[in-house]
């Protein structure tokens, strides 16, 4: 019984590497994490793993830390804002990856939504009468004014207005005859 008390002793007794992060984290890792936190924007996450970090480096390096003189904090710090400086550049040489399922719910650049879409208007535009369609071409394919579409047509501009306002209301419900919705 007493060699496993003594075996249980040993047990919990930290290793000197063991101490030494102790040690470390205990006088270190606060100051480090204010300092990272405002070299990474505030994002907490990221800089409670640069802070990780550079403890295993400093874990890994103890022998050079424990020959050292004075505090190890400087070596931390910069330690920290190399691996800061790190991951931003690691970040910026590779573009960051994105999700391809919305590329494929875009449609292939090709003209036929737009072919379909002047066949439903030319269709909608041969439901009307010629005065009207004639009011329409002038104004809004032709781009002239009421004043200028009335002298090619003979006919006075507020003329020219009325069958514009009556043709775009026959042309509205042609078009919605059809399945296009405004």
């Amino acid at each position: 019984m007493r060699d496993d008390a003594v075996v249980a002793a040993q047990r919990s007794k930290p290793t000197p590497d063991e101490e030494l992060m102790r040690i470390l984290y205990r006088e270190h890792a606060g100051p480090l994490f204010g300092f990272v936190l405002r070299l990474v924007a505030g994002d907490r996450h990221r800089a409670e793993d640069v802070v990780q970090e550079t403890l295993l480096r400093a874990w890994r390096h103890a022998d050079e830390l424990a020959a050292a003189d004075g505090s190890v904090r400087p070596w931390l710090v910069t330690v920290a804002r190399r691996i800061v400086i790190d991951g931003h550049r690691s970040r910026q040489a590779r573009p960051h990856e994105t999700d391809p399922a919305p590329l494929e719910s875009v449609p292939a650049a090709d003209d036929t939504d737009r072919v379909l879409r002047l066949m439903t208007l030319s269709d909608a535009l041969g439901d009307l009468t010629p005065a009207h369609r004639a009011a329409l071409v002038e104004t809004y394919f032709k781009g002239r004014t009421a004043n200028e579409a009335a002298e090619v047509l003979g006919v006075p501009a507020g003329t020219v207005r009325s069958r514009v306002f009556y043709a775009l209301r026959s042309l509205r419900l042609s078009l919605e005859e059809r399945g296009v919705v405004p």
